[in-house]
């Protein structure tokens, strides 16, 4: 059994309809998958394709990218019994699509909401560790991951240190930077979460292909081969460390 932790299937020029993702899923051995937000209306659309499935979980929030329309609506939208994080939220200083003081506001209060709900978030942050850090420990108790993590080693032992699964997808199975390859190997077992960001980032030997959510086999594949363990035992320990963080 493998778990998608972080896909946006339901997003609306995604290409493959639903009744084919599952089908797909099927087929390669992933039994759940997370949707995530990245505004409001694909917050909402995640929670509408959740109501489908039992096997599909709505995660909801504001992407950097996204900071400067505000996040008024994803407190309410938190409030659905089917939610089940927060995300993805962060900070992204690569493209500058919004100003790095809106991208500070939404962080925080959307960290505030995942405090007062005690909601699990996953974390968005490209180029922005320096900012990101000093806000998140102005936040009690906060449970997340690191959504696609392609950091250095530092930045990995920082999110360790705070108890931060840490999320692992097709770039893995592609990346020829070696410092990329070693931090991949470095990630403790039970702090990985196997993830896709289907459409995007789809993985050997697919690429050119749009991601889905079993392609997330491909993945633990890799990871299989490299650490030298059954897919079986790293199927059964990331599968553990998603249903531990998400309470699913």
């Amino acid at each position: 059994m493998l778990i998608d932790t972080h896909c946006h299937i339901h997003d609306k020029d995604y290409k493959y309809s639903f009744e084919e993702v599952l089908d797909d899923a099927n087929k390669k051995g992933v039994e759940l998958m997370l949707c995530v937000g990245t505004d409001e209306d694909s917050s909402c659309r995640a929670i509408d394709i959740s109501k489908k499935s039992d096997r599909l979980f709505p995660v909801v929030g504001i992407h950097p990218h996204e900071a400067k329309f505000g996040c008024e609506k994803i407190k309410l939208l938190a409030k659905d019994d089917s939610v089940v994080g927060i995300g993805e939220i962060g900070l992204d200083y690569f493209y500058s699509y919004s100003t790095k003081e809106d991208q500070f506001k939404v962080l925080e209060q959307q960290l505030q909401i995942a405090q007062d709900l005690s909601l699990p978030v996953s974390f968005h942050v490209r180029e922005a560790f320096d900012d990101f850090w000093p806000i998140f420990d102005n936040f009690r108790n906060i449970k997340g991951v690191l959504h696609s993590f392609t950091d250095n080693k530092d930045n990995l032992k920082r999110g360790l240190d705070r108890g931060l699964y840490i999320g692992v997808n097709g770039i893995s199975t592609f990346t020829k930077d070696v410092e990329q390859k070693e931090v991949f190997n470095a990630i403790p077992i039970d702090k990985i979460v196997f993830e896709t960001d289907s459409p995007y980032l789809t993985p050997s030997p697919f690429r050119g292909k749009v991601n889905m959510p079993g392609m997330v086999l491909e993945v633990a594949k890799h990871m299989s081969n490299v650490r030298d363990i059954s897919i079986d035992e790293i199927s059964k320990q990331t599968s553990k460390n998603a249903k531990t963080l998400f309470n699913i």
